[in-house]
């Protein structure tokens, strides 16, 4: 690349007396990551020369100039023909001279009362806005999906878990609840993030405003805010939504990250609790026998991707002094890959939920194991008038019997069980059920099927 040092190339390049080298172009620009900015760089850049129409600052002939070489670039770019030059740094230097090419003076006149600093500052703000929109749209879908799994399996019997040790009998479809719980906190999070970023930083300036008469508002209200940002050095500065959203985006993936954890463990031949459909999953180079949940295993390693985007970001900004500075560059790349990688997440496990196929008996057999009912049994002495820690104890010394003659609470004789003791009666075993178990927690969160079920069918709703 040979260099070239003009008025056309650079936009500041008056001010100095060499070309910038080749070497400190490659390093500072960032117009092959941030073009992905276009859209919304030209929809911002419509709503301010609206504005400067509007308030006399330029003509109406200027404006609709400006309107028709916009139209134009972006059908180039929607081509792949628009030319990125390196040379122009960014994807706002990019687009602008490519309009003065296209439509002359009007296109020089476009920047007028403001900077790259509060023009990227909103391109930035409306591409996560568009960004929250969809993720929280492909949460809803995952939550759905989730729904479904769990609708059909209201009565399927599992071990519940402490310690990773059998703790008590649950259900399944109360299992996959508590995943549509953690979603929607998820979504809860991103709508409230949205709110902060949904403010304008346009009309900042560099960093101090402008002497020209701009009306903020009328910007925000063509591009869809709900209000300006307030303060002109905060405006250009502030990056605090994008840690915001990245934090949120940990959160969710987290969340993924805990359920791909569990599926890897279920569909473990020695657990055997479901099995995943064939389009999730590979196979060994050598072992021809093997079906690997690698979807799953990936989330779960992308998990400390996103995680290390929120930290870089927070690292980035921590010791900035105000206000804009080069440093920010550095923002997008993270936050673009926490987009990518939530998204395509997101996407391929609700996809992923409706390829699971469920073993009922694999996980009814499982909840046989490990005691499940001990706590029932506990309950049931509480209930007959034994103070609770009595009967934990004597519920233990059950257990511990039952461990030594290798059986179940519930294989044990009525008079086994008075020997521990004398209030136990014929009923029993009643609450020695894995079905008795849940259907006695008969209240809101609660495991009981007919709880799940309401659950289910309040959730429907939540989602419309």
């Amino acid at each position: 690349m040979t260099e070239q040092f003009s008025k056309k190339a650079e936009a500041w390049s008056a001010r100095f007396s060499e070309p910038v080298s080749d070497l400190v172009k490659r390093y500072t620009a960032s117009v092959f990551f941030d073009k992905r900015l276009a859209e919304v760089d030209i929809q911002g850049s419509l709503a301010h020369a609206d504005m400067l129409a509007h308030q006399n600052i330029i003509t109406a002939e200027d404006y609709a100039a400006i309107q028709k070489g916009m139209a134009q670039i972006k059908e180039e770019i929607a081509a792949g023909k628009f030319l990125w030059l390196l040379d122009l740094e960014d994807v706002h230097l990019n687009i602008e001279k490519r309009l003065t090419e296209l439509v002359g003076d009007a296109g020089k006149r476009l920047h007028t009362g403001r900077s790259r600093n509060d023009q990227v500052a909103t391109d930035i703000r409306l591409y996560l806005r568009g960004a929250i929109d969809d993720i929280c749209g492909l949460l809803r879908e995952l939550r759905l999906a989730l729904l479904t799994l769990a609708e059909q399996h209201t009565d399927t019997i599992l071990p519940g878990f402490t310690h990773m040790q059998v703790a008590q009998p649950i259900t399944f479809g109360h299992h996959v609840l508590a995943y549509v719980e953690m979603f929607g906190r998820d979504t809860e999070r991103m709508q409230d993030c949205r709110k902060r970023v949904n403010r304008l930083p346009l009309g900042a300036a560099a960093l101090a405003g402008t002497t020209f008469p701009i009306d903020r508002h009328h910007v925000a209200a063509t591009l869809g805010f709900d209000d300006v940002c307030r303060n002109s050095l905060d405006a250009v500065s502030d990056r605090d939504f994008a840690i915001e959203f990245c934090a949120a985006a940990a959160l969710v993936m987290t969340h993924i990250s805990r359920m791909s954890e569990e599926l890897v463990i279920w569909m473990s031949p020695r657990v055997g609790f479901i099995d995943i459909a064939d389009r999730f999953c590979t196979g060994s180079s050598i072992m021809p026998q093997k079906k690997n949940p690698d979807v799953p295993e990936l989330a779960r390693g992308k998990t400390g991707r996103v995680n290390g985007h929120l930290i870089a970001l927070l690292t980035l900004m921590k010791g900035q002094p105000l206000a804009y500075n080069k440093d920010n560059q550095e923002d997008k790349e993270p936050l673009f890959d926490t987009v990518d990688t939530l998204t395509d997440t997101l996407r391929i496990f609700a996809d992923m939920a409706g390829g699971i196929t469920v073993k009922p008996e694999a996980m009814r057999a499982a909840a046989l194991q490990g005691y499940a009912t001990a706590t029932d049994l506990a309950d049931y002495l509480v209930k007959r008038g034994l103070p609770f820690r009595d009967a934990h104890e004597a519920v233990a010394l059950a257990v511990r019997h039952c461990v030594d003659q290798s059986i179940d609470l519930s294989d044990m004789t009525l008079e086994q069980l008075k020997a521990f003791s004398p209030l136990v009666e014929a009923d029993v075993f009643e609450v020695l059920t894995l079905e008795g178990s849940v259907a006695a927690r008969d209240h809101i969160g609660g495991t009981a099927p007919r709880q799940v079920r309401l659950a289910i069918a309040y959730l429907r709703e939540q989602l419309g």
